[in-house]
């Protein structure tokens, strides 16, 4: 079934399909339509950030509409616990036994509305799902269905309420994807649209879960060659001696550039890596993942991750 879902979607602009459908609702997102498409095919998470109002949780579940699979949204809030997001035993008083009743995780893409709203035990309760792709309660695991994606998410750390994710989880995020106010043209785009009533049901699923599973296996198969993994490696060791870092990027960071890069280059019609696909993947795999030196802030050397991670792929030297 896979080699003619494979036949079948050669011819298939899949990135264009999913565009078209999500700016139904969502205009003027074509770069972070991108990125989610990357991280879905590269089997990883990703973090949605932005100042409320950005349309972050409709382009989410826009995004989602688009794709055949399981979706669950949870609103993530201060008074929450674990089993509401992974599940627990509860007590049958028919049968008076302990019971497993899955919570929301058990799903394929789970939209973690405003993560940062809920505390540090909650958030710590998906890294075992989105690392292991498994939820284990009380000494016994279940498995999470394939695929299962994460897409988070959060308000600026500024703002009133918010808990910072730590270092543990924000690994686990592929990508980090930034959301800015849009230019004014596009702005006045979003105001037209909205005089009338958007309804997300009017998005239509483009891909089934049985095209996807062949999507991903084809995108393993992109080659990465010596010279591509070295330049990477070097980019990696960059990170952890640059005097303006004080926490260099994770080798689980530099597996999943690896793995974002190869999704581009599929996108791109391509079965091997260039040094291309790394820098446009770069920033946004690794800005969130590196930890800025306060001495280098407070002496204004650096304005955000993204610059020094700019400023890093403009002096390693990439191979040719």
């Amino acid at each position: 079934m896979i080699v003619n879902t494979l036949a079948q979607l050669s011819t298939i602009n899949l990135r264009n399909k999913i565009l078209t459908e999500v700016e139904k609702i969502v205009i003027g997102r074509t770069t972070e339509v991108n990125l989610l498409l990357l991280c879905l095919l590269a089997r990883g998470h990703v973090l949605l950030e932005g100042v409320p109002g950005m349309a972050k949780t409709l382009l989410a579940k826009s995004f989602t509409k688009c794709l055949d699979l399981k979706f669950k949204r949870v609103q993530f809030t201060p008074d929450m616990l674990p089993l509401d997001v992974i599940g627990g035993y509860i007590f049958n008083l028919k049968n008076r036994e302990l019971e497993f009743k899955e919570g929301p995780i058990f799903t394929n893409i789970l939209l973690a509305d405003e993560i940062n709203r809920a505390g540090p035990k909650v958030q710590s309760a998906l890294l075992e799902a989105m690392q292991e792709l498994q939820v284990t309660v009380e000494g016994n695991t279940s498995k999470l269905p394939f695929p299962f994606m994460v897409i988070a998410t959060e308000n600026p750390l500024d703002f009133e309420g918010v808990y910072p994710l730590v270092e543990s989880e924000l690994d686990r995020f592929m990508m980090k994807i930034n959301f800015n106010y849009p230019d004014t043209r596009v702005e006045s785009d979003i105001l037209r649209r909205n005089l009338l009533q958007v309804n997300v049901e009017g998005v239509s699923p483009v891909i089934t879960r049985e095209e996807l599973e062949g999507l991903s296996y084809q995108v393993d198969h992109v080659q990465v060659s010596d010279e591509i993994l070295n330049y990477v490696v070097a980019l990696a060791d960059s990170t952890r001696k640059d005097s303006r870092i004080g926490l260099g990027a994770s080798p689980r960071a530099m597996v999943q550039l690896v793995h974002c890069a190869r999704a581009n280059a599929f996108l791109e019609n391509r079965n091997y890596v260039i040094p291309e696909d790394i820098k446009l993947v770069a920033p946004h795999v690794l800005a969130h993942r590196v930890r800025i030196d306060r001495t280098a802030l407070l002496k204004g050397l650096v304005e955000t991750p993204e610059s020094v991670i700019a400023d890093l792929l403009g002096s390693v030297k990439p191979p040719r």
